[in-house]
Parts: C-alpha cells; structure tokens; sequence
C-alpha cells in the first residue's frame, strides 16, 4: 500500500495543535490518547515527541490518572491572574469615574478606556491597559452611551444651491480651493461615553476650548492636495501670512479661487492692499452665513478628528500636535483621499 503524506507537515502539526487546545473536550480526549499509548508500554518520552507534549506533562498525567481516575484527566477550574486593585481600591475608582475627569485635573470631560489607565497608573500606581480599563468599566456596570451635546449656540444651516462651485470646478483657468480654519482640543473627541449605572439619559457640555491647536488649512478641490499653517490665533495678520503661503502653491497660468465663509477677519481692512495687489491671481468667493455644508474642508476636518483624536486621550499639547502633524504631512501632495473627499463636481 502507498504510503500516505500530508503536505506542509510542520504547518499543519502546529494547526493540529491547537486545534486540541480550542475545547476542554478537545483538550480531555488528548489526554485520553496519552493515556492509552502509555497504557500499551510506550515510554513518557515517545508519546511526548509523538504528541507534541513535554515528557514531564505526560508524568503529570499519569500521576493524575492513578491518584483520581478520568476526573484527574479533566480540565479544573483555574484561578487566573490576580487582581491588581483591591476591593477598597475599586471601590474609590468608582467614585472617581463618578466625577468629571477636570476635577482630578485632566483636560477633557469625559472618561474612556486610555484616560483611566492613565488615572489608575497617576493616583493609584497600577499598570493596566485601555482594553483592560474598559472590561472595570463592565465591572463596574457602567454603561457606554451616547451623550446629549449642549453648545452655546445652535444654528440652523440653510440649504442653497451649488451651481456656481460646480463651474467654478469646471473651469480650467481656476485653482479652486476651499478654506478654513479649525481647533484641534487636547481633549479629543468622542462619539460614546462610559456613564454608571444609575444615570440614564447622560448630558455632556462642550469642554471649554483652552489649550487647542489652531490651523488654517485649505484643499486643492480638483487634485487633493492640503495646505496648513499653524497659528497661535485667527485674526487679520494671521490670515495675510496664510494667503501669502497658499499662493506658493498655485498652478503656473491658473487663478486661485478661494471658497470661505465669513469670518470677520476674512474680510480685514488691513488685507485690502494685498487683496487689490494679488487681484489678477486671487479671487474670494464667501459662502452664504451659516452654511458649513458648502464648504468641502469641513470634511476634511472631519476626518482627521476621526483618525486623529476620535476616542484619544493626549497626556500633553505635544501629544495632540505630534498627531495632527502627521496626518497633515500625509496630506501635503495630490491624493485621491481628499480628492474623493472633497470632490463637488
């Protein structure tokens, strides 16, 4: 008879392998085999090489066997790893997810998995990770919602019609550009938040905006390409520098044309002599008031919370500077992500 092979032998020894480990059953009728090669004379050190197991395991076995029977062969329940917070420390940690995290010092106001192993490593010396901090919120029956926001202000965008970006698009003679300006909170942003047990419908309001890195940025509508300058504030003279960075990046022969919204210092007097000098090359076309949904860079904006400082917790500034850097530097060429994005006709 041919004598049968099996392909890829190591590989399949190693699935095989776990496989056994997957169940108890599994795991039980292993033993089993041991049991009954040993039981035909083989030594502890064949069946060990044949099943892939520690000589000293199959003693172990054995011993387990003889001094109990099958149930010494079955799995027993296992007490794991220690905890590392005591009752009474557990307890002070649910008082204090009972607080806002500004009262302990931090800059955002809610808790999430990375702020409280942060927490727990600054007030009471234990190292444990943000899958591990988020199964104590489990423990302690605290409940992942989503909060109702409270702003100052609501306004209501208007719907309005698109047809002038769409030929400005269309025109080969213009760079069309989109501009704005955006806050990125050392707080993060988040979707859900960790609420305990006995409250139910969990009210967040905005987190003042105090340390923050501030950008203007524009995109390129047609290639993608983005274009920021950070910026200690927003006002007149900080807006010229910007212009007068964004026009080094316009296409020889083609007038830039700016969409923006009306911002007071979009309209500064200080710029009217720049703005009458570059008027050949540059063009300002502001947005109707209160309509954040014409303007494609809010999508950008968007997109980088998300990737960026969605569900984050930044220690320090830098932490969230380093972040937005990065993705702002992977954005500085033509790419199809923003082209898609951004993209209006």
């Amino acid at each position: 008879m041919r004598r049968l092979e099996i392909a890829d032998i190591e590989v399949m020894r190693l699935a095989v392998q776990q496989e056994i480990t997957r169940s108890e059953d599994s795991r039980y009728d292993h033993r089993l085999h041991g049991i009954l090669l040993i039981s035909q004379g083989l030594s502890c050190y064949q069946v060990a090489d044949w099943l892939g197991e520690n000589p000293r395991t199959l003693e172990r076995w054995v011993h387990r066997f003889e001094s109990r029977g099958f149930a010494g062969l079955q799995e027993g329940e296992r007490s794991g790893r220690p905890r590392q917070l005591t009752e009474t420390q557990l307890a002070a940690v649910g008082r204090d997810l009972r607080r806002s995290p500004r009262a302990w010092g931090y800059s955002q106001n809610l808790w999430d998995g990375k702020l409280l192993s942060h927490h727990l490593a600054k007030a009471y010396d234990v190292a444990l990770g943000h899958r591990q901090c988020q199964r104590l919120f489990h423990h302690l029956r605290f409940r992942l919602r989503k909060p109702v926001r409270l702003s100052l202000t609501r306004t209501r965008p208007h719907r309005l019609d698109i047809k002038k970006l769409h030929r400005l698009a269309r025109d080969p003679k213009v760079d069309l550009w989109s501009l704005d300006e955006c806050h990125f909170q050392q707080h993060g942003t988040r979707s859900v938040m960790w609420v305990p047990p006995e409250e139910t419908d969990p009210v967040l309001l905005h987190a003042p905006t105090r340390k923050s890195v501030a950008l203007f940025g524009a995109v390129n509508l047609r290639q993608g390409q983005l274009v920021t300058q950070a910026e200690p504030k927003f006002d007149g003279l900080s807006f010229g520098r910007f212009l007068r960075h964004l026009l080094r990046h316009r296409a020889r022969g083609r007038r830039l044309v700016l969409i923006l919204d009306n911002a007071p210092y979009h309209h500064a007097r200080l710029l009217k002599p720049f703005w009458r000098l570059q008027r050949r090359v540059l063009r300002m076309d502001y947005l109707p008031p209160y309509s954040p949904e014409l303007n494609p860079i809010e999508r950008v904006w968007k997109l980088t919370r998300r990737r960026c400082t969605h569900n984050q917790y930044f220690p320090e500034l830098q932490d969230l500077i380093d972040a937005v850097s990065r993705q702002m530097a992977a954005w500085q060429k033509p790419n199809s992500t923003l082209r898609r994005l951004c993209g209006i006709t």
